[in-house]
This record gives structure tokens, C-alpha cells and sequence, in this order.
């Protein structure tokens, strides 16, 4: 059997002496934790013993010095003496001023080494005074910052496996029950049954798959196969494909497009799934006897715009800044809430723009720009 990754949950990779195959060979693992406070402790000694014997060695320079121009011009007959305790007490207070800097650099950087160890520790809410020198402001600045950054990201995947849980929940009880009422002969394994076991795995299927996609696209490991696309022709193409269903539902499908639209540099797929997303949303919410309307333009010089707009019911203002957000839905959606943030995704991979526009009672348009060529081949 091939070692690697094991245990429930991804509990550690067991390969040669416990370690996984990526570890550095002359470090131990697992990592013994850091004990910040004596951390912290001894940074703050080593700054002091650097602190005395730099201001020991300042004070000695001084006295010699100050002693030889003393004799240099011949003061140190009476009087003298008073010349070499005023210029002691002059170094003395000048040490003790590099000493007051010295402490109001160091205690801040103090500060932060404290905070990386309550970090470590699992307290992403640890944030650090902004005090001190502009560099050590900055450092704190950016210590607050970075886990600000953490503590989001932990609460967002705490959210992310709750959604998750929440939206594999009804398929795989549907199935659950579904099995089991045909093993127990409550059910009949007919047609009608396994069929509603097959549609609940089909949602399964595209959860899985949108996770995948958004997973990958968040993480900017998205491979795009770009290719000169005619999205004209593809936004018809589309559309076609929806035609039996919007015909079903007595709304009307139409699309429009510019003359002089060029070929864009695109993944042809992946813009096919995009607006497979939109003029979904939008058969959705639009009435019997409604409009979805499919527009191709030039969009500047540069880019091409699509638009997909209906008339249905249309979005609250409050609702419309979180439409691209995961797993946000309105209450009588079916879905999973993750078609427009792939959808928003997909389009910031090519180095394009989308927004959405709503007026309640009227009806929505998406808006999504591409550039015609790859900004960053």
C-alpha cells in the first residue's frame, strides 16, 4: 500500500519517521511550538545587554575625550574637575535619552512578538497597539492587517462547511429515503422512484462540480483554454438551447448583437457556462408572458459586453450588493446559491467586469465585460 495522506479528516501524512515528503530533511516534525513568551523575554534582555554595553562603551569614549581636551587645553588645573562632571552629566543625560529611544522601539517590537504567539496559539482577534517609531507603526500596522486577513478567512470557511453541509443535506436524505423505503418493500423499485433517486444525484453532481469550479477559481488555479471565440454566435447558440425551456414556461427568449463585433480571446466553455447561469437565473424569475433578452456589444475599443436582462419581479437594493456572494439566494430559490459567484468568478478570471442593475417590479440585467485579448499573455 502506498503511504501518503491518511486517517478521517486529513489527519497528517505518515511516510519515513512520521514527516510528509515536502518536510526539510535536517528539520525535526513535528515542529516544536514556540514558547513566545520567553520568546518575547528574550528579545527584550538581548536588546538591554545590547543597550548597556553600547551606552558603557559611549559613556567611556566620552570620558576619555572629554578628559583629553581637558588637558589638551590645559583646564584641568582648578576649576578643571567641575568641566569634566558637567561634561559626565551631559553624557549621562544623553544616555539616558538613547536609553528612552532605545525602550520605545523595542517594546513595541515586543508588542508584536507577544501577538504572534496568541496567533499561533489560535486567537486570530489579536491585535497590536500602533505605537512607537513610523517603521515599528508600520510593521504593526501590517501585523493587524495580515490577521484581520486570518480571522476572515477562518470565519469564511466555517461558513463555507456549514453552507455545504446545509445544501448536501436534502439530496442525500432524499436518497437515504428513498433506498430504504425500496429495501423495506414500502416503495416500489419503479420507475417513478429511481428517478427521483437519479435527480438527486444529478443535484449532487452539480453541487460537487460548482464547488469545484469556484474552489479552483478562488484559488486562481482556473485553467482557461483560450481560443478567438465569436460571442455573438455563442450567445445565440445558448440561447437556443434554452429555447424549449423557456417556450414551456410562455417566456419569450430573444437576442441582439452589434455588426462589428471581433472574435475574443476566451474560453469558449467556460463563457458557455457563465451565460448558462445568467439566462437560467432569469427563466427563473420571469413570469409567464415575460421577456429575456440576450445583448452582444462592443464594449469600447478593448472589450466586449454581454447582457442578460428579464422582467421579472426584479431585487431589493438590500439584496442586490450580495447577489455574487456564495450560497446567497433568495428564499424561494431552488438552487444553491452559487451560479452568480461562479458566474462573477469566471469572469474575473478572463480580467473582466460584471455588475448587476435591478429595479423591483420591473426587472434585472447582468452585465459582464470581456477583453478581447488576454491581458496577460
Amino acid at each position: 500500500m502506498r503511504r501518503g495522506w491518511h486517517g478521517r479528516g486529513g489527519e497528517g501524512w505518515r511516510g519515513r519517521r512520521g514527516r510528509p515528503p515536502w518536510w526539510p530533511e535536517n528539520e525535526p516534525f513535528p515542529p516544536a511550538a514556540a514558547d513566545w513568551r520567553r520568546v518575547r523575554g528574550r528579545f527584550m534582555r538581548r536588546v538591554a545587554l545590547f543597550a548597556t554595553v553600547a551606552l558603557v562603551l559611549f559613556v567611556t569614549v566620552i570620558a576619555l575625550a572629554v578628559g583629553a581636551v581637558l588637558q589638551a587645553l590645559q583646564l584641568a588645573g582648578p576649576g578643571g574637575e567641575w568641566l569634566v562632571v558637567l561634561a559626565l552629566a551631559g553624557g549621562l543625560l544623553l544616555v539616558g535619552a538613547i536609553l528612552r529611544a532605545l525602550r520605545a522601539f523595542a517594546a513595541p517590537l515586543g508588542d508584536v512578538i507577544g501577538a504572534a504567539g496568541r496567533v499561533e496559539a489560535g486567537d486570530l482577534s489579536t491585535r497590536v497597539a500602533e505605537r512607537g517609531p513610523r517603521e515599528v507603526r508600520s510593521l504593526a500596522r501590517a501585523f493587524n492587517a495580515m490577521s484581520a486577513r486570518l480571522e476572515g478567512s477562518e470565519e469564511e470557511r466555517h461558513r463555507l462547511l456549514a453552507d455545504v453541509s446545509h445544501e448536501l443535506r436534502t439530496p442525500l436524505a432524499v436518497v437515504q429515503g428513498n433506498v430504504e423505503a425500496i429495501i423495506d418493500g414500502v416503495h416500489p423499485a419503479d420507475e417513478t422512484h429511481l428517478r427521483a433517486i437519479l435527480d438527486e444525484t444529478h443535484v449532487l453532481s452539480r453541487l460537487v462540480e460548482d464547488l469545484r469550479t469556484l474552489s479552483l477559481a478562488e484559488s486562481g488555479a482556473l485553467a482557461l483554454h483560450r481560443e478567438p471565440t465569436d460571442l455573438a454566435s455563442l450567445a445565440r447558440a445558448t440561447a437556443a438551447a434554452f429555447a424549449p425551456q423557456a417556450a414551456g414556461a410562455g417566456v419569450s427568449l430573444e437576442t441582439s448583437e452589434s455588426a462589428d463585433l471581433p472574435p475574443a480571446d476566451v474560453d469558449p466553455v467556460r463563457v458557455r457556462e457563465l451565460l448558462t447561469n445568467l439566462i437560467s437565473n432569469a427563466l427563473r424569475y420571469t413570469p409567464r408572458g415575460g421577456r429575456v433578452r440576450i445583448e452582444a456589444r462592443r464594449d469600447g475599443a478593448a472589450a466586449v459586453e454581454l447582457a442578460v436582462s428579464d422582467t421579472g419581479a426584479g431585487i431589493p437594493p438590500d439584496q442586490l450588493a450580495r447577489i455574487f456572494d456564495r450560497f446567497y439566494k433568495s428564499p424561494e430559490s431552488r438552487g444553491a446559491g452559487l451560479g452568480l459567484a461562479i458566474a462573477k468568478k469566471l469572469v474575473e478570471a478572463h480580467g473582466g467586469t460584471i455588475a448587476a442593475a435591478s429595479t423591483v417590479g420591473e426587472g434585472t440585467t447582468v452585465r459582464f465585460s470581456l477583453p478581447l485579448e488576454d491581458a496577460t499573455a
